[in-house]
């Protein structure tokens, strides 16, 4: 299964991919491993609402909180959506712009897939 990432891709080693810690990036990757092989992490849990179809891995180190959201509702592809470190004060409620990113994201993925799912044999 494919895995796409919907992000800003940054090559300079101080961009946002870079600030996230191994720990985080390793829990995460390997999450994302299972899920390309069908699999469910057990960090892993299915978002409600408006984001149903949605799967969010949550990682606390160091005294902060990191959240993955991805996608395999689209055949043959796992969809990673955004990748952040939740700083809202809070509760354990997403903050409202990252709500709106992931929105953002989850329609352009859609479109992604419809447009690409004719290559590969998807």
């Amino acid at each position: 299964m494919e895995c796409v990432s919907l992000g800003r891709i940054s090559k300079r080693r101080s961009g946002p991919q870079r600030a996230l810690p191994e720990e985080p990036r390793r829990v995460f990757g390997f999450a994302l491993h299972q899920a390309q092989r069908g699999g469910h992490h057990r960090a892993a849990k299915r978002l409600t609402g408006e984001l149903a179809g949605l799967i969010e891995v949550v990682d606390d180190f160091d005294g902060e909180t990191y959240r993955a959201v991805y996608t395999v509702k689209l055949a043959g592809v796992v969809y990673v959506l955004h990748v952040f470190q939740k700083k809202s004060t809070r509760g354990i409620a997403l903050p409202k712009h990252e709500l709106t990113t992931i929105r953002e994201r989850w329609q352009h993925a859609k479109r992604h897939h419809a447009a690409h799912s004719h290559e590969g044999g998807k």
